[in-house]
């Protein structure tokens, strides 16, 4: 870190979230119980794919302690629900395309009575051939699931001459890389609960991304007002993209619209959750990448295939961005890209921290250390002799306006103790039997929605009578400490002590609408709005000051906590309280909003689905990994992750997420993948479902390289994502360093290693 003359920008400042957490007190959603509380429960498809012949549901009705049983007769509004193109059905009518659809919802006094009733409601339904490939879904041969057909969306970007380029090329790479469904396996399973007030307004609190989108689709179902609901989806116990869509949002504001008052609450189990919530998209990515012998690259060449599952959610935007990045930040000047989003009955995919990128860097930095060992070169070298610089032209034919990090994470992982002394690391086996091998890969990953989206954010902050803040910001806090930054950013610009501040966050009746938390936004975005509305809160306290003293408004300076008059009969203060005195007294506003657009590219790219954005975090990961010959097992011994996220303003926060992302790539790259058979979940719950735990975290080094963006909060920008996405093929090819294996089939288990090894012992 550099020095800095801040006093909170910059600084290790403790989440402001972490006393509550640690020691449980904090209360999540799912925690409350009420008195008079009525349970919902959710009845799911039976089957992947089927016709809805009738539903009858008199039986669970005259169930005693039922208070209601709804079903999509029941709902006075649209009928559907999803981010960009609502295609699911909020309960289903004639047909269910997934075993999470859900068909029917019941009210009960207790949740053993919900679940009967649940149990109690007979559908007719006349079974039909699920689709499960994503291939086959895109041939004739393949039913339509939706009315447009299978393929959800197609992005195509183009550049150069791709004959010529392999024509001239010395080396040529072709492969085929497929990725897992991986489950977001956050602690607190998706649930909340619902009341409608005396007054009639419906008060919904619920786990969410974005709680204004969560209300306008909640009042689109409703046929109601959205000013008469309110959505409170703070805090959440953890996301990472899989509540960026409703869950059971629409759920609770039907079912407390039919209990007479009474708060309704839903909580999905665990396996509940593993069948009705989104995954990671599964890809199938072919990739012909070529170079020239000196490591120049000429071209590549790529076809990924996403299966979305049932439904579209965000599957256009994750191809799309997968698309935008599988060239690596490179500058490779042809390029023939082309993506396909494809609806099957496996359930449903959507978003997830990575946004479709971690799929295609497996793919690019695979082909970028199997280029360097063909030609003969350091690997970190071949990436420094390819990599863009701001000001440059990318892959994709764009130029970078805004700052790039990419040389100064590959020259510090250049220099760092586990790359230099790498072979000495590698012979320091635990077993004869084992082998140690050390990767590298790098990334990037846009920050904001891209072209085409609205991407604003908005904050307000009050002076309350004790002389303190409320900061609003209606962006989550999904678990990247969001509101700490907020914190520091408030107080450094108001010059008062960090104590002062509260922010208020997720909340449609405390905060203006800020957008969604994803796309790394949040701290860039957030921040910026807190800044813009900074100087008006500076100028309300100033006249306050002003008026107060009856001095002229340029006599007034700022002071820690407190503001001076300079008068005839010297300095007088005015404290916070006092100013809020002034003003109330006056019925002069204490509140005061900044707004801010996120810049963007002026231009699309024909066919990109919104590329290319406007600004990027860049990251490098090396890994050391630890293979047993025998069983194939791989064990993940250390990392370096050498994150780009513009200056740092919280560096405790930046190793948080670091090490977190890192984390979760080694369990996407080694173990996670929720299992599917004829669309149906074979995996269950965490008992065949396996995340890393403590004991396979290794040891996470995070140094990180500053390059300002200038558009940025104090030069900050956003990291929350690109934290995860080139541990993985660092992981990947620290594994072929070690045994000599490419595993191009993730996760990479015990058995896959295994099969390879033996492939090659049989070959050689």
């Amino acid at each position: 870190m550099k020095e800095n003359h801040f006093k909170y920008i910059g600084r290790p400042v403790p989440r402001m979230d972490a006393p509550e957490k640690v020691t449980g007190t904090l209360k999540y959603m799912t925690d409350y119980h009420f008195e008079q509380m009525v349970w919902g429960k959710v009845l799911r498809s039976k089957y992947p794919y089927a016709r809805i012949k009738s539903i009858n549901t008199s039986k669970a009705e005259s169930l005693p302690g039922v208070v209601c049983v709804l079903t999509h007769k029941d709902i006075p509004g649209f009928n559907g629900f999803g981010i960009v193109v609502p295609d699911q059905p909020v309960l289903a009518r004639d047909v269910v395309r997934c075993t999470g659809d859900a068909v029917a919802l019941v009210a009960a006094e207790t949740k053993e009575i919900a679940e009967h009733a649940i149990s109690l409601i007979e559908v007719d339904y006349e079974r039909l051939n699920p689709v499960t490939d994503a291939e086959f879904a895109m041939s004739s041969n393949a039913p339509s699931l939706h009315e447009n057909g299978n393929i959800h969306s197609h992005v195509i970007i183009k550049n150069g001459n791709m004959d010529t380029a392999f024509e001239e090329a010395d080396v040529i790479l072709e492969n085929t890389f497929y990725s897992p469904r991986q489950m977001h396996a956050f602690i607190e399973t998706e649930g909340g609960w619902g009341i409608q007030e005396p007054d009639g307004m419906l008060t919904i609190r619920c786990p969410g991304q974005y709680a204004y989108r969560d209300r306008l689709q909640i009042a689109r179902a409703l046929a109601m007002n959205p000013a008469r609901i309110r959505v409170i989806s703070h805090p959440i116990g953890g996301a990472f993209g899989g509540k960026d869509e409703i869950t059971v949002q629409i759920y609770l504001a039907l079912l407390a619209l039919h209990s007479g008052g009474r708060p309704v609450k839903i909580h999905l189990s665990r396996e509940e959750s593993v069948i009705a919530g989104i995954k990671r998209h599964p890809f199938k990515v072919e990739m012909k990448t070529a170079a020239k012998k000196d490591g120049t690259l000429l071209a590549n060449q790529v076809r990924a295939v996403a299966d979305t599952g049932a439904y579209a959610s965000l599957g256009g935007a994750v191809i799309a961005l997968a698309i935008e990045h599988c060239c690596g930040p490179y500058k490779i000047p042809n390029v023939d890209l082309e993506g396909f989003c494809v609806y099957t009955n496996n359930g449903i995919s959507g978003a997830f921290r990575g946004f479709g990128v971690n799929q295609v860097c497996a793919a690019i930095e695979t082909h970028m250390d199997m280029i360097a060992e063909k030609l003969g070169m350091d690997p970190i070298e071949l990436r420094k002799k390819n990599a863009y610089e701001k000001g440059e032209r990318s892959s994709i034919g764009h130029e970078l306006k805004t700052s790039v990090g990419t040389l100064k994470t590959l020259e510090t992982a250049e220099t760092c103790e586990l790359w230099k002394n790498r072979e000495m690391y590698k012979k320091n086996i635990s077993e004869p039997w084992k082998k140690r091998g050390i990767g590298i890969a790098t990334s990037f990953h846009a920050v904001g929605m891209g072209i085409g989206l609205p991407d604003y954010g908005a904050a307000t902050i009050e002076l309350l009578p004790d002389g303190t803040f409320k900061v609003g910001v209606g962006c989550e806090d999904i678990g990247g400490g969001n509101s700490t930054v907020y914190a520091q950013v408030a107080a450094e610009l108001l010059n008062c002590d960090i104590e002062k501040i509260t922010v208020i966050q997720g909340d449609t009746a405390e905060t203006l609408d800020s957008g969604t938390v994803t796309a790394s936004r949040s701290t860039y975005t957030g921040g910026k709005a807190i800044a813009a509305a900074v100087p008006h809160m500076i100028r309300v306290l100033t006249e306050a000051a002003s008026a107060q003293h009856r001095v002229e408004p340029e006599n007034i300076l700022i002071g820690e906590n407190e503001y001076y008059a300079m008068t005839k009969n010297g300095e007088q203060v005015s404290t916070y309280e006092k100013l809020y005195a002034y003003l109330h007294e006056n019925r002069l506003s204490t509140k005061v909003e900044g707004h801010f657009m996120l810049p963007k590219e002026k231009e699309e790219l024909p066919q990109s689905g919104g590329a290319p954005h406007h600004l990027y975090g860049y990251l490098t990961h090396l890994a050391l990994v630890e293979v047993d010959t025998l069983t194939g097992e791989t064990e993940v011994l250390r990392v370096v992750s050498i994150p780009d996220a513009g200056q740092v303003l919280n560096p405790q926060g930046l190793e948080g997420q670091a090490e977190g992302g890192a984390v979760m790539g080694i369990g996407y790259t080694l173990y996670e993948d929720v299992l599917m058979d004829g669309g149906y979940h074979q995996t269950a719950n965490f008992t065949n479902y396996i995340i890393p735990t403590i004991r396979e975290t290794p040891v996470i080094e995070t140094f990180p390289v500053e390059s300002t963006e200038e558009t940025g909060p104090f030069g900050a920008k956003g990291i929350g994502e690109v934290v995860m996405i080139p541990i993985i093929a660092a992981i990947m090819n620290a594994i072929y360093d070690a045994a000599g294996v490419r595993i191009m089939h993730l996760p990479a288990t015990p058995e896959r290693i295994y099969k390879a090894l033996k492939s090659r012992d049989v070959r050689q």
